[in-house]
């Protein structure tokens, strides 16, 4: 169309992907120099660029450019998908990116991979615990203080690599001398949090949380650092600063320990913790939002140890990609998990995108495949979400026989890591915007929230060339035990309570973590800008947000509690059929299930209508040389002594084959009356073997072959659902926990 002009073009302007390059490097840190293209290049350009009857020309409307909004001015290269996808043993990983107001220690932190062998169990309030008064810095020494960071009123500007340049700053105290006994704190490490510490006693500490960055809220999780232990001292630490007015701290929940030596020697890792637990509100009023309060007693096991504190399992950046690494250099793994990048956070870190399905055989058997989209760490203080998040892929990615049937019959786009500044930083609940992306996934701000932004948009383009038959972003609880599901509810008839099918699945498969009762399907209006009301909206019939609890299951207990109730059901049953009223009150743990059940020869609901005519006379030829070869076999009897002791065993043998049956119904009540207070104490009774729970969520979190009968089922649903499952999540057995979300850390 005007052939003079791009030829100027092309002799003025320089190849587009090097310019590219040139600014990328720029930007990130790694080039000083100017860019390819002089001032006067830039003029023309724009000039261009102004003129509306340009940006029409075909050499403009590239694929590899992107407009604003309105497709009105400053078109720029679109960033190379691939360009940073590719992880390999060859070079290191990309280290995290913080904002540059944060200093960052040089050490690497890292902990091993452990599960306690047995449940561990929630503290039981005892009603006395200490509520210690908060005296502050006034009457206390400050050991521990961030000088720097950024709070609400500032807002992220860059990163880089290792965050505040120059030399980092000892914030803990000088020892005195080996005699000193002062703890020495540090939380500048990923995904730390920890603002400052006053000892007010000599084993005494008050801890204040930094909040989210460029906020002055979302204080809930902690993860921090303390040396110089004194193994036989009984430390009482209290964060003063808590935002949330309840928290599983009231019913049980213990904090997490992290022993240096521990996992060293004995490799034990983290573990619950903590006495006189207590969570209260501070009794200082300064005008603003009130502040709760969480305080502990511990021991630490050894002298001279390196101990770490945390909320719940920490699950880093570093984690996820030392973990995404072991994928892309696994021959097998790699060929059905394809890694990519999704885009870039506000601070330059990757957000990955995994792709896990198998190859098809046709073009046409992979177009037909249906898509399953999933999520995690949205909320970056939510780390069970990362941890159940692993268990589903450590499930996926494996040689099992229902994960290799999962990746025929679907494509999973799987999105692992959603807050990644958040996470680095040791963000509650926010982004470096300082705001909850899990408000907005109908933000158009891409430069904003570009995780949200490209997230929503992936799951756009994936609705436009298959179906997604479910969208689950993973999250934690502070509030609630157990697992259990948010959904949507639909109002149109044809679909009413299909929404509900998967979780009540869910519930049937792993009853003692899953619980229906505490799911809810309600829209709030305040929620409308998260992932799983406007995924619902898009299209996505299944679209939920999966809650795990930060402390544990208490169903575990209650399904015992159930058995016990029907098999008192069962004895009841079999008393009135003998025509029996026995009172019953002793304990029952000497009692065998097989004398309460119910015996059977087999099924009787398909009776054998014999052979075909054709395979008849086969058999019994078969019958009569197997009887044939047997009497070949067959040892004749010798002498009169050995005739005389097997007619006396024959003889023996009917005789109490006539008594069997007369003995039999007389002998199970004979048994029960052996035991006449047989429930009296039923909550002693060990009639059922404890057994030792796998803590990690794992596989049985996401049991997705239940969804493949999804839509089948539906149909055949009757139009109501039970009141409530029997797996409720009321705290009715509080002396147990068997810990969720996987826990290798």
């Amino acid at each position: 169309m005007f052939p003079a002009l791009e030829t100027h073009l092309k002799q003025t302007i320089p190849d587009p992907y090097e310019d590219f390059m040139y600014r990328h490097l720029q930007y990130y840190g790694y080039f000083k120099g100017p860019t390819s293209l002089s001032s006067a290049v830039h003029r023309q350009i724009e000039a261009i660029n102004r003129d509306s009857r340009m940006l029409s020309l075909p050499h403009l409307r590239s694929r590899q450019l992107l407009y604003d909004e309105l497709d009105e001015v400053n078109p720029r290269l679109r960033e190379p998908q691939e360009l940073f996808s590719i992880l390999s043993t060859k070079r290191a990983l990309p280290a995290p990116r913080w904002p540059i107001e944060c200093e960052v220690i040089k050490e690497n932190i890292h902990h091993i991979e452990w599960a306690p062998p047995q449940p561990e169990y929630f503290y039981q309030p005892k009603g006395n615990e200490k509520v210690p008064e908060i005296v502050g810095e006034k009457k206390g020494t400050v050991v521990y203080q961030l000088d720097s960071v950024p709070t609400e009123g500032s807002y992220f500007t860059s990163s880089r690599v290792g965050g505040k340049q120059g030399i980092i700053k000892e914030l803990a105290v000088t020892l005195q001398g080996p005699e000193d006994n002062t703890l020495l704190f540090e939380s500048r490490f990923e995904s730390g949090n920890l603002q400052k510490a006053v000892r007010v006693d000599t084993y005494e500490y008050e801890l204040t949380l930094r909040t989210d960055l460029y906020t002055n809220k979302h204080t809930q999780w902690f993860y921090f650092r303390v040396q110089n232990t004194r193994k036989d001292a009984t430390y009482r630490f209290t964060i003063v600063n808590l935002l949330k007015p309840k928290s599983l701290y009231t019913v049980g929940m213990k904090p997490l320990l992290y022993s240096q030596m521990d996992a060293n020697m004995r490799n034990i890792g983290w573990r619950r913790e903590g006495n006189e637990i207590k969570y209260y509100k501070n009794n200082t009023d300064d005008g603003q939002q009130p502040f709760y309060c969480l305080t502990w007693t511990i021991q630490f096991p050894y002298d001279q140890d390196t101990c770490f504190f945390a909320h719940f399992y920490p699950y880093t950046y570093t984690d996820l990609q030392c973990y995404l690494l072991s994928v892309a250099n696994n021959p097998i793994q790699s060929q059905f998990c394809k890694l990519q990048t999704l885009c870039r956070s506000l601070a330059g870190n990757t957000v990955y995108l995994l792709t896990i399905t198998n190859p098809s055989q046709t073009p046409q058997v992979a177009a037909a495949k249906k898509a399953v989209v999933l999520s995690a760490r949205v909320h970056p203080g939510e780390s069970n979400g990362s941890w159940v998040m692993k268990g589903f892929l450590d499930f996926i990615l494996s040689n099992s026989p229902d994960a290799q049937l999962l990746r025929d019959i679907f494509v999973f786009k799987v999105l692992p890591m959603l807050n990644p500044d958040g996470v680095i930083v040791g963000n509650y609940r926010c982004s470096l915007a300082g705001r909850d992306l899990n408000r907005h996934y109908k933000t158009i701000l891409k430069e904003s929230f570009p995780c949200i932004w490209y997230t929503r948009n992936m799951i756009k383009r994936l609705l436009e060339e298959r179906e997604v038959l479910l969208y689950c972003d993973f999250h934690g609880h502070s509030r609630k035990n157990n697992i259990f599901l948010y959904g949507c509810n639909n109002n149109n008839r044809k679909y009413w309570l299909h929404e509900r099918v998967f979780p009540l699945m869910l519930s049937k498969n792993a009853p003692d973590k899953f619980s229906f009762h505490s799911c809810n399907f309600k829209v709030q209006k305040c929620k409308e800008g998260t992932g799983r009301v406007v995924m619902w909206r898009m299209g996505i019939l299944n679209s939920y947000t999966m809650e795990s609890t930060f402390g544990g299951s208490t169903l575990f207990t209650q399904c015992l509690a159930e058995l016990k109730e029907l098999l008192r059901q069962e004895i009841h049953k079999k008393f009135h059929e003998l025509g029996q009223d026995v009172d019953i009150e002793e304990s029952w743990s000497d009692i065998s299930l097989s004398d309460i059940e119910s015996s059977t020869s087999g099924s009787d609901s398909s009776l054998s209508d014999g052979l075909p005519v054709h395979l008849a006379n086969i058999a019994d030829e078969l019958t009569q040389k197997k009887k044939m070869f047997k009497k070949k076999k067959k040892k004749s009897l010798q002498t009169r002594k050995q005739r005389n002791e097997q007619y006396q065993k024959k003889n023996l043998m009917w005789k109490l084959k006539l008594t069997e049956d007369t003995s039999e119904r007389a002998g199970f009540a004979s048994t029960l009356q052996n035991h006449p207070a047989f429930f009296k104490n039923s909550e002693n009774s060990s009639f059922l073997p404890m057994r030792s729970e796998n803590p990690r969520l794992n596989e049985v979190v996401f049991l997705f072959l239940t969804l493949c009968h999804t839509n089948s089922l539906t149909s055949q649903i009757s139009t109501s659902l039970p009141q409530g499952d029997k797996c409720s999540s009321h705290l009715c057995y509080p002396n147990l926990t068997v810990p969720l979300g996987a826990r290798k850390h």
